[in-house]
């Protein structure tokens, strides 16, 4: 439960590390931090037609040494600490400037790295002056505050948002630009907007519908506008009025999210209730004698027997441990049985079945309160 404390969706003004301190401890459930990246820069930049580059100079990225930036990132990172939940993860962005003393920084403090994640930008700034690689990346450090403590991760929505294949830790995604890019005079608002891509995917991955998501260098609203899309709570710290302004401008003019909760809803079959199989056949979604097809095919068929076991080839069995003997290794039976669907005549894995079970049994419980 949220503490009746916590200022949510609204743009504190000031230095994150004063403002954390006001907030209660363990409050927030996830923090997206996109710090100063400490460039460094000792030049302009420009580009072969001769025009400047619109580079990071701002004041807020000036640091007198690296100590100076390393003592910056132990008080934020710390003041970071104390309001995450136990439970709670943290996201760091940053480039080959500064996020290898910011993960050190991270795991002094206690915090366990769980992924590192490389945003691979599909359109880049080039090397203009031709010295080095041109820079196409950055890296995300996602680490949970205490190592071993269940976290919120969403495997199965990842896996869904890309295509259902396992998502890996390299994210091609172009960087901002065009709409998206907020500009004033025809100049970048802010030097370093992220697009609202990375972020969806981060909250997606790490939260739930609710969760409180902490962003202490809000800049221009970037991670509130997807927390508001993805139907969760948002605190944004940002020092720079100037900047705040343009982040509750912006999330202002979103639309409202969508209205049914269960667009939302984030599926996990390991927290659903466990179902037996032989509940498809006390419910009458299978028959005994009714045959199922491993995989689709017809030449692997075995038959329902009145127990819930399966009988193929002479051997009866679980719908996995027959599964095991046609396809050796681990292997979920629900989805590599199939049953013939008597309305479309199509072959439908038995999961379908099983989903459309829990659908009844809820049903009827909504109707028995």
């Amino acid at each position: 439960m949220d503490s009746p404390d916590l200022p949510l969706d609204q743009v504190l003004e000031g230095d994150c590390i004063d403002v954390l301190q006001r907030l209660p401890a363990e409050s927030v459930d996830l923090i997206f931090a996109d710090p100063p990246y400490n460039l460094q820069l000792r030049q302009e930049l420009w580009r072969p037609n001769l025009t400047l580059v619109d580079g990071v100079d701002d004041a807020w990225d000036q640091f007198g040494s690296f100590a100076d930036y390393d003592a910056f990132t132990t008080a934020w990172l710390s003041a970071c600490r104390r309001v995450l939940k136990r439970n709670g993860t943290l996201w760091v962005i940053g480039s080959y400037h500064n996020i290898y003393r910011v993960g050190a920084r991270l795991q002094d403090l206690g915090f366990w790295i769980l992924n590192d994640v490389v945003w691979i930008k599909s359109n880049p700034t080039p090397n203009f002056r031709g010295v080095r690689f041109t820079n196409a990346h950055e890296t995300l450090l996602w680490a949970q505050k205490e190592r071993g403590v269940p976290y919120t991760f969403n495997h199965h929505a990842m896996r869904a948002l890309n295509d259902d294949l396992q998502m890996r830790s390299d994210w091609e995604l172009p960087v901002c630009t065009g709409r998206e890019r907020l500009r004033l005079n025809g100049q970048k608002a802010h030097a370093t907007q992220k697009p609202e891509s990375l972020l969806y995917r981060v909250l997606l991955a790490s939260t739930n519908p609710g969760d409180v998501v902490l962003d202490p260098f809000f800049g221009t609203g970037t991670t509130g506008a997807a927390a508001q899309r993805l139907n969760r709570r948002w605190i944004g710290i940002e020092r720079d009025p100037h900047y705040a302004a343009l982040a509750r401008r912006r999330i202002a003019a979103l639309p409202p999210a969508a209205g049914d909760p269960a667009v939302f809803a984030n599926r996990n079959p390991r927290r659903e209730a466990r179902l037996p199989f032989g509940a498809l056949l006390e419910n009458g979604l299978l028959q005994p004698g009714d045959l199922l097809y491993f995989d689709g095919h017809d030449g692997l068929a075995a038959r329902v027997q009145s127990d819930g076991s399966l009988e193929y080839n002479g051997e009866r069995g679980s719908i996995h441990k027959i599964a095991r003997s046609l396809h050796p290794g681990p292997c979920n039976g629900w989805q590599l049985w199939f049953y013939q669907d008597a309305a479309s005549g199509e072959r439908r894995p038995i999961d379908d079945l099983r989903t459309r079970l829990r659908e009844l049994f809820s049903h009827s419980n909504e109707e028995d309160q």
